[in-house]
């Protein structure tokens, strides 16, 4: 946050300083009156109400207990300890808990200490003030839990084990007791006496020392180490009102002096108080609230979240110049390339033209020669071959060893026209032969060369389709087989036939069909002969057809 509300509220009146860039300024002041809460409600309307606020109580009516609380984990121990705190205090909802450690004897309790803002209708005015005009409060402070910062700062928690830092703000005397750099008590006193005249700090520390003896947080004869914090004047006051002895050591530290030791450089104001040492402190620091906001907080929960989708807002749309940036940059890019390219292309345009003006006409036009070697490409890739064919029939043939090849016809579909029948037709002992008849792939041209040969004809073209332009196409092969007879066997010759047709039927892109089975067991045949072999017997012949998807 780079502006904020610093609010230091005390029992008669709240002093409004503006945190902004890293500087305060101010303070505004407002007593605790109606007039002076509509003078609030002003200067918040006119300063910003979207600013956040910080709220910096010091009050006498800030209570501190320390109790001893069983070691309770997890869930159920912060139970505990909220149950505990609404015994303690049922009349506020400014409480809260500290665990400062365990207890060395017994059962090892937790120490816990326990503070309260026991009078919340001090701080009610002005937070619903706030509230009215939707002001984010951030959080609800305490000056001596800020204390516990400072004192760490100034290095004075390490050296003494117990500390009394004593500090003059606008409330009063504030008199903060810590035992080994924690803080076990504090108390506030106004900062003029009954008969009005200023607070004697000697008195004042003598009476907290006395106290800390009687509730046994300092036993007789330990030395109280009293550090005082305030201007040089009000330093020369206190140091002829404050005596070092056996059990007190009084450390007198000038207020610009601590402002720097606490890394805080120009402190804000003319004031002799501490108060914006304690403000530059809390803004510096933004520690999380002390005391529970509840409902107060929920407008700046609601700020937050704005302030979160604002930064998301931001952050996407910085992306998105990014992005439109990159691709602006990529297309001047790619457009400078396309220039470089076309210069290239238009000067090798040229140097083309030059060297074909020298060159003799050439027999055949270039986009001839490309189809040329596409058409090639395409043969060599897609033109039918039966190889795949007899590839699958030896391995069929490997498995079942008791069937012969006769015949093999191989045939590509969507042949041309059956060329007809001359002296040199069919060969003997087969049936005609069509286009891709033959045992291999140079049968089907040469067959039909020669019977356009013999018929005194012009050699018709072939299709394109039967040479794979521009997709494989489908193949077929007739196998005439024969089993060798059996004696008494009539049935090993159908398995044997059977199982050859199965094993080429494995191959899925391949379809088996019996044309002729090795012999003929329907209804209508006749049975005659003998199974065993004879001499002159010929073997059992069948003929099975086979497709080949592309």
């Amino acid at each position: 946050m780079r502006r904020k509300h610093l609010l230091y509220l005390g029992s008669e009146r709240l002093d409004a300083w503006l945190w902004e860039s890293g500087r305060l300024t101010g303070p505004a002041s407002f007593a605790a009156t109606r007039a002076g809460l509509d003078a609030f409600m002003d200067y918040l309307g006119e300063t910003g109400p979207d600013t956040p606020a910080l709220l910096l109580a010091d009050l006498v009516e800030e209570d501190f207990q320390r109790l001893l609380v069983p070691h309770v984990g997890g869930k159920a121990g912060r139970n505990l300890l909220e149950r505990r705190l609404l015994q303690q205090y049922r009349e506020t909802p400014y409480r809260q808990a500290t665990v400062q450690g365990r207890a060395a004897e017994g059962r090892r309790d937790d120490i816990v200490l326990c503070s309260a803002l026991t009078n919340p209708a001090l701080l009610q005015p002005w937070t619903e003030a706030m509230e009215w005009l939707k002001v984010p409060l951030a959080g609800v402070y305490s000056v001596p839990l800020l204390s516990e910062e400072l004192a760490g700062r100034l290095g004075v928690d390490r050296e003494h084990e117990h500390l009394l830092l004593v500090t003059k703000e606008t409330a009063g005397l504030r008199q903060s007791y810590f035992h080994n750099g924690q803080l076990k008590f504090s108390r506030l006193t106004l900062a003029i006496d009954r008969e009005g005249m200023p607070a004697n700090a000697g008195v004042e520390t003598a009476r907290t020392q006395q106290f800390l003896v009687s509730v046994r947080l300092l036993e007789r004869g330990e030395v109280l180490n009293a550090v005082m914090v305030a201007q040089d004047e009000e330093l020369e006051r206190w140091a002829g009102q404050c005596e070092s002895g056996t059990e007190t050591v009084y450390h007198l530290i000038p207020l610009g002096i601590a402002a720097g030791l606490a890394g805080i450089e120009g402190l804000a104001g003319s004031t002799p108080l501490a108060d914006p040492l304690f403000l530059e402190l809390l803004a510096r620091t933004r520690p999380p609230s002390h005391y529970r906001l509840g409902e107060v907080g929920r407008y700046y929960r609601l700020w937050q979240i704005r302030t979160t989708l604002f930064s998301s807002t931001v952050a996407v749309a910085a992306c998105g110049l990014l992005w439109v940036l990159g691709n602006v940059w990529a297309y001047v890019d790619a457009r400078r390339q396309g220039d470089r390219l076309s210069l290239e292309a238009v000067g090798y345009d040229a140097s083309y033209r030059i060297s074909m003006s020298d060159m003799p006409p050439a027999l055949a036009p270039t986009a001839n020669m490309k189809a040329a070697v596409t058409v090639e490409r395409l043969l060599a890739q897609q033109a039918p071959r039966p190889a795949e064919l007899l590839t699958m029939l030896s391995s069929a043939l490997d498995k079942v060893p008791q069937v012969q090849i006769a015949r093999l016809d191989w045939r590509v579909d969507g042949a041309a026209p059956p060329v007809p029948a001359g002296p040199a037709g069919p060969a003997a002992g087969g049936r005609p032969s069509g286009p891709g008849t033959g045992a291999g792939p140079n049968a089907m041209p040469a067959r039909l060369a020669d019977a356009a040969a013999a018929a005194g004809q012009e050699a018709a073209p072939i299709p394109s389709r039967l040479l794979g332009i521009p997709v494989r196409p489908p193949q077929t092969l007739r196998v005439e087989a024969e089993v060798p007879l059996m004696q008494n066997n009539a049935r090993g010759i159908v398995e044997s036939m059977n199982r050859f047709a199965q094993e080429l039927a494995r191959n899925p892109r391949l379809t088996v069909e019996i044309e002729r089975p090795a012999l003929d067991v329907s209804p209508n045949a006749r049975l005659s002969g003998r199974t065993g072999p004879g001499a002159g017997d010929k073997p059992a012949q069948f003929v099975l057809n086979l497709s080949l998807k592309p």
